[in-house]
């Protein structure tokens, strides 16, 4: 636990395992206080999913694009520099965005053998089950944001020859600083185009585990205030 230093006078494992944790078993000791209050999370965070599938449906249109330019750039003898990286960023982002939203309409396997032995067992069973999951999903979130921290620190750059604009740098820096700061991020940066900072598509991959731990959280909290789980698999007949 050396990577969890302290933040705001508590260590980080204590933020992201414990307190969550502790949270979800007072949500489902108090079910009868606690579910007016959550009702209007829950509805917020559906939203925050479908939000993230409709990034990924986006993802998807994106790789149809960039198949689609590479097959008349090479009809047309012209050079297309960077596209199969530019593909593989964009199916980088389709998975991980997809993550929280498959999970919410039942497209993860899930073994559910023993599930359907009792109700009893089943309840049980299945919030072990998304306990392991969301401090699994939080352990690798945690590591996924830090990922990005190395390559900006770094300065770590793609090795092919895919380049992105400076300006789309700026854009997306501003994401990360404080308003007061955004001058000076658009100062530093020129007008011409550089090779892609790796940091640029581990965000998606670090957005999508985040909403993957949330989406799990989340779920476990449904499951032990409504006593059944919201995960619910889509009938294919």
């Amino acid at each position: 636990m050396r990577d969890f230093g302290p933040y705001l006078g508590l260590p980080l494992w204590l933020w992201l395992f414990v307190l969550p944790t502790v949270t979800v078993i007072l949500a489902g000791l108090f079910r009868q206080q606690a579910e007016p209050l959550l009702r209007p999370v829950w509805r917020l965070l559906d939203r925050v999913y479908l939000a993230g599938g409709m990034i990924a449906a986006v993802g998807m249109i994106t790789i149809l694009l960039l198949i689609v330019g590479q097959m008349i750039a090479r009809w047309s003898s012209i050079a297309f520099p960077g596209s199969t990286a530019y593909a593989g960023y964009a199916m980088a982002a389709t998975s991980f965005f997809a993550l929280a939203y498959t999970l919410t309409r039942g497209g993860h396997i899930r073994v559910s053998v023993f599930l359907n032995m009792n109700r009893f067992t089943a309840f049980w069973l299945d919030a072990f089950a998304m306990l392991i999951g969301a401090l699994t999903a939080t352990f690798f979130a945690r590591y996924a944001i830090k990922a990005i921290g190395f390559s900006v620190m770094l300065n770590d750059r793609t090795q092919g020859q895919d380049k992105v604009p400076e300006w789309l740098l700026a854009a997306v820096s501003m994401l990360g600083t404080w308003p007061w700061h955004w001058a000076e991020v658009w100062a530093t940066r020129g007008t011409g185009w550089v090779f892609t900072p790796l940091w640029l598509p581990q965000l998606p991959m670090a957005v999508g585990t985040i909403l993957l731990a949330l989406c799990l959280w989340d779920h476990l909290s449904r499951l032990v205030v409504t006593g059944q789980t919201a995960i619910v698999s889509e009938a294919v007949e």
